[in-house]
């Protein structure tokens, strides 16, 4: 049990820092975009990045809810 919670907390960790990541990589880059004039295409990429970084941590997130649900049934 105890190699499961470990597994589970380090799932959460992840997904914590992939949502805090992408969201100053976010921000920093609209930021950056607008201060230094680039190209919307460009800035446009930045935000199709931002984007498959908020969906891999709906997939981590989706993951360890799956992981809870069979340790929690495993408890009964």
């Amino acid at each position: 049990m105890p190699e499961q919670d470990a597994q589970i907390a380090r799932k959460g960790r992840l997904a914590a820092l992939v949502i805090a990541g992408t969201g100053v990589f976010w921000i920093l880059a609209t930021v950056l975009g607008g201060a230094l004039g680039l190209d919307q295409r460009l800035r446009a990429l930045f935000d199709m990045m931002a984007l498959g970084g908020f969906v891999f941590a709906l997939v981590l997130i989706y993951q360890l809810w799956r992981l809870r649900r069979g340790h929690q049934g495993s408890r009964r």
